[in-house]
C-alpha cells in the first residue's frame, strides 16, 4: 500500500548503517504482515473443516484482521510521530508475533478471530512506518534504490501469499502459517533496533475519539451485513447494528470536521484527484477482494484443488501485477493515470464476469486462465496509477495522512466486499459443499464484477491531463501497494 516516502521532518542523527541492513530491517516485518493476509485466504477451506467454522466465521477470520488494520493505521502513524517511529514499529512487530502464536494455538473459531484482530493492530503499526523508517535510514542518493527494493518486496508478499499458504497448509498444517511468523518476529526486533533510527514527527494530540467512532462504526456496519441472512434483514439485531454503524460514521465525520488534530483531515477531500481516487480505491477493493474470497474457495470446495494446487492455479493472477505495476508506473506520466486506471478496472470487471459466466464443477482450468491473466493485468494497471493519483496534488506535509487515508478506505472496501458478496452467496442458498456452492457463487461474483464496472465509471471523473508528477518529483514509489 502506498506509504509516506518523504524523509522525516525531525530525523535523529543518522548512524552509519549498511543500506542492505536497513532495507532488510524495514522490509522483513512488512513482508511478514503483507504475506499473512492472502496466506490466510488460501487456508480457509482447510481451517473450516478443522475448526468446524461456519461461513459467517470464515468472513471474520479475514475481516477481523482487515478491520483492526484499517481502524488503527492512521493512529499508528500519529503515535509513531509522538513516541518514536521505531518504538511503535517494534511494538507492532511484537504484537503481530504474539498474536500469531495465539492464532496458531487456536482450537475454536472465536479464538482465531481474536488472534487475527490483534494481528491487524500489529500490522497497522508495521505498514505505515516501515517505509518512513527506511527513507530516514539511507542517503538521498541511495533512496530511490531502497524504495524500489522495498516496493518489490511488498508486491512479492502479495504475489506469493496464496502459493506459500498452499504449500505450508498442504505440507504441514494450517497452524504453520502462523508459526512461521515467530522466528521472523524474533529476528526482526533486534534488527530494527540496530539498523533503524528512532525518528519523531509532529507531537499532536492523539484523536482517540475519532478512532473509536470510526472503528466501532465500521465494525457495526460489517456485523450487520454479515448477520443479515441468519438473523433476518428486518431483525432488531441487524437493523440496530446497521443504524448504529451509520450514526457512528456520521458522528466521526462531524467530529473530524471540528477536531483541532483530526485523525482524518476532511480538507483533503476538497482535492478532486484525491477524492475520486479514494472512492475508486474503496469500490475496487470491494469488488475484487470480495470476489477473491468466493473464488479461492470455489477452486478447493467445488473443483477439488488442494491448497497448493489452488495457489499455483491463481499464480497468473497474483504474479502479473509484479510485472505490470512497475511498467504502469513508468507509463503513467506520459498517458496520465486516468486512462490506465479505467482500462485496468474494465479488465477486472470483464475478468470477473467471465468467471461468473463459466463457473461450474467441471470448468477446465484453461477456460478460466484468460480471466486470471486479465484480472492480474488489470490489478497491475490499477495499483501504481491509483497510488499516484491519490498524492498527485497533495502538499508534501499531507502525504502521510493522504496515503494513510487511502490505505484505510481500501481495507474497509475489502471488509465490506467480503461481507456483501458472502451475504449474496448465503442469500442465494449457498453452502460450502461441492453441490451447493456454484449456483450461489455465480451471482456473488457478478456483484463483484458490477462493483468493478462502477469503479471504472467513477474513475472517469479523475482529472485528465494533469501533471501527475513522477515518483522522482514527488518521492512516491508507484509500485507500492
Amino acid at each position: 500500500m502506498t506509504q509516506l516516502l518523504e524523509a522525516p521532518a525531525a530525523t535523529a542523527a543518522r548512524r552509519t548503517v549498511p543500506i542492505w541492513l536497513a532495507i532488510i530491517a524495514a522490509s522483513l516485518p512488512m513482508f511478514m504482515s503483507t504475506l499473512d493476509n492472502l496466506v490466510m485466504t488460501n487456508a480457509l477451506p482447510t481451517i473450516r473443516v478443522d475448526l468446524g467454522a461456519s461461513v459467517e466465521e470464515l468472513q471474520w477470520f479475514v475481516n477481523a484482521y482487515t478491520l483492526s488494520f484499517a481502524s488503527f493505521i492512521l493512529m499508528a502513524a500519529a503515535l509513531g510521530d509522538r513516541f518514536g517511529r521505531r518504538t511503535v514499529f517494534v511494538g507492532g512487530i511484537v504484537v503481530f508475533t504474539l498474536a500469531s502464536v495465539f492464532s496458531a494455538l487456536s482450537t475454536e473459531p472465536w479464538m482465531l478471530i481474536v488472534g487475527r484482530a490483534v494481528q491487524g493492530f500489529g500490522a497497522a503499526a508495521i505498514m505505515p512506518l516501515s517505509l518512513t523508517l527506511l527513507v530516514g535510514s539511507v542517503s538521498t542518493r541511495m533512496r530511490p534504490l531502497a524504495i524500489g527494493i522495498w516496493g518489490g518486496i511488498s508486491g512479492l508478499g502479495v504475489a506469493l501469499g496464496p502459493l506459500i499458504g498452499g504449500a505450508v497448509v498442504e505440507g504441514i498444517s494450517w497452524e504453520a502459517i502462523f508459526w512461521i511468523n515467530v522466528p521472523v518476529g524474533i529476528i526482526a526486533v533486534p534488527l530494527a533496533l540496530a539498523a533503524l533510527p528512532n525518528t519523531f514527527g509532529a507531537r499532536v494530540r492523539a484523536d482517540i475519539v475519532g478512532l473509536l467512532l470510526v472503528a466501532i462504526g465500521v465494525l457495526a456496519l460489517v456485523f450487520g451485513i454479515v448477520r443479515g441472512n441468519d438473523a433476518g434483514w428486518d431483525s432488531l439485531e441487524v437493523m440496530g447494528s446497521l443504524g448504529l454503524g451509520a450514526v457512528l460514521v456520521a458522528a466521526f465525520i462531524a467530529w473530524e470536521y471540528r477536531s483541532p488534530a483530526p485523525l482524518l483531515p476532511l480538507r483533503l477531500f476538497r482535492d478532486r484527484s484525491f477524492s475520486v481516487a479514494n472512492i475508486v480505491g474503496l469500490t475496487f477493493s470491494f469488488g475484487i477482494f470480495g470476489a477473491i474470497f468466493i473464488l479461492i474457495q470455489f477452486l478447493q470446495v467445488v473443483q477439488g484443488y488442494s491448497p497448493l494446487a489452488a495457489g499455483v492455479a491463481t499464480m497468473p493472477w497474483t504474479m502479473a501485477p509484479m510485472v505490470v505495476a512497475p511498467l504502469a508506473g513508468l507509463v503513467a506520466p506520459r498517458v496520465g493515470t486516468r486512462l490506465l486506471i479505467v482500462v485496468g478496472l474494465a479488465f477486472e470487471a470483464v475478468a470477473m464476469a467471465w468467471l461468473g459466466l463459466t463457473m461450474s464443477a467441471t470448468t477446465p482450468y484453461l477456460e478460466m486462465l484468460p480471466a486470471f491473466l486479465l484480472a492480474g493485468v488489470g490489478m497491475g494497471l490499477v495499483f501504481a496509477p491509483l497510488s499516484t493519483a491519490v498524492l498527485a496534488t497533495m502538499k508534501q506535509d499531507d502525504h502521510a495522512k493522504a496515503s494513510g487515508t487511502n490505505s484505510t478506505l481500501r481495507e474497509i472496501g475489502v471488509a465490506l466486499g467480503i461481507a456483501v458478496l458472502t451475504a449474496v452467496f448465503v442469500g442465494a442458498g449457498g453452502s460450502l459443499t461441492p453441490t451447493g456452492y456454484v449456483d450461489a457463487a455465480i451471482p456473488a461474483v457478478f456483484v463483484g464484477a458490477g462493483a468493478l464496472g462502477l469503479s471504472a465509471l467513477i474513475a472517469l471523473a479523475l482529472p485528465a491531463g494533469r501533471a501527475l508528477r513522477t515518483s522522482r518529483e514527488q518521492g512516491i514509489t508507484a509500485s507500492s501497494i
